[in-house]
């Protein structure tokens, strides 16, 4: 995984997509995944100190959290006039994503700000305002982008410690925990992958102290519209005690909403038109790859898999282009 902390890494799968203007459900969900992800980042680096199974944040630790201001912002409401404040990792990663609005607000601001100053994170025109109906009306919508090397590197070192054979780290624990409590296992696994994961969950909750101390937590609270929006998604392969959940909430990403980008002209060339697509999309400042060509091609457009798939719309007349479907997993 890239040299970055676990907040950081989580906050460039998780962020990326999400509207930046707007508090959208979506990306409330991933913010108070992120927050929860600061208190495992504390965990792991030791600034805890433990009796029992209670965790305390002693007044040394808290001078040296303050020195991140990302790291702040979750800490203070949780901390507000205490000295220190204690309780056992459920507690902690609960109060961390249970922030108000405001102070989720605050936060995003804080770690977006931290990304952005390292070329992890960059706001431009969301694909979504790329739409006929979004453009004709003037409505600026905008997105995060991670940088898709990064992107790539780190979700890709978390399918290959959890597919392949061989330990998997404590900070892939904590990714794949995030991951499912923000519903977006499916985006990353296809269904038999996801049967895999949740095999190897099972295994590691039986034998690593660290999995035993950390799966069982869910921080669902106040997700309850995207859980009634996605608990058809209940599929056969959830069948263990910690993987039992791993289907049942709502993705984290929310590029859901089919797409139509239409062309200038009506091109009989199914391949000419998907390039006049393509350069539409370039000129909106969009990075687009051909992954391949069809009469139903394969695009990766700003670290996301698309089907572009050939349409029109009647208006006065009719108007040719591609309309966009996100693909999974991307």
């Amino acid at each position: 995984m890239m040299d970055l902390k676990l907040a950081p890494s989580f906050s460039v799968i998780a962020l990326n997509a999400q509207r930046s203007l707007h508090m959208t459900t979506v990306k409330k969900v991933s913010l108070r995944c992120m927050a929860a992800a600061v208190i495992l980042e504390l965990y792991l680096e030791g600034c805890f100190t433990q009796s029992e199974n209670k965790l305390t944040l002693p007044k040394e630790g808290l001078d040296q959290a303050h020195s991140t201001l990302y790291r702040e912002t979750v800490l203070q409401p949780l901390l507000h006039k205490h000295a220190e404040v204690k309780g056992d990792l459920n507690w902690w990663v609960k109060k961390a994503s249970m922030l108000s609005n405001k102070q989720l607000k605050k936060f995003e601001t804080a770690i977006s700000d931290y990304l952005k100053a390292m070329d992890l994170l960059e706001d431009i025109p969301s694909l979504l305002g790329s739409d006929m109906y979004f453009e004709t009306a003037e409505v600026e919508v905008r997105a995060y982008r991670s940088n898709m090397e990064a992107y790539s590197s780190i979700t890709e070192n978390i399918r290959a410690e959890i597919l392949e054979e061989g330990s998997v780290t404590d900070e892939v624990i904590c990714m794949l925990w995030l991951l499912r409590e923000c519903g977006c296992m499916h985006d990353f696994f296809s269904l038999n992958e996801i049967e895999k994961v949740n095999i190897k969950l099972h295994v590691l909750y039986q034998s690593n102290v660290w999995a035993k101390a950390l799966l069982p937590i869910q921080i669902r609270h106040g997700i309850e519209l995207g859980i009634k929006r996605f608990l058809e998604l209940k599929t056969k392969f959830a069948k263990t005690f910690i993987g039992s959940s791993i289907n049942l909430l709502f993705p984290a990403l929310e590029p859901s909403r089919a797409v139509f980008i239409e062309t200038e002209s009506w091109f009989d060339n199914s391949n000419q038109r998907l390039d006049a697509v393509i350069t539409r999309l370039l000129s909106y400042g969009h990075e687009v790859k051909v992954m391949e060509r069809g009469s139903i091609a394969t695009l990766k457009i700003d670290n996301l898999l698309y089907d572009a798939i050939p349409h029109f719309v009647m208006m006065k007349v009719p108007i040719q282009g591609v309309r966009l479907v996100p693909k999974r997993p991307l």
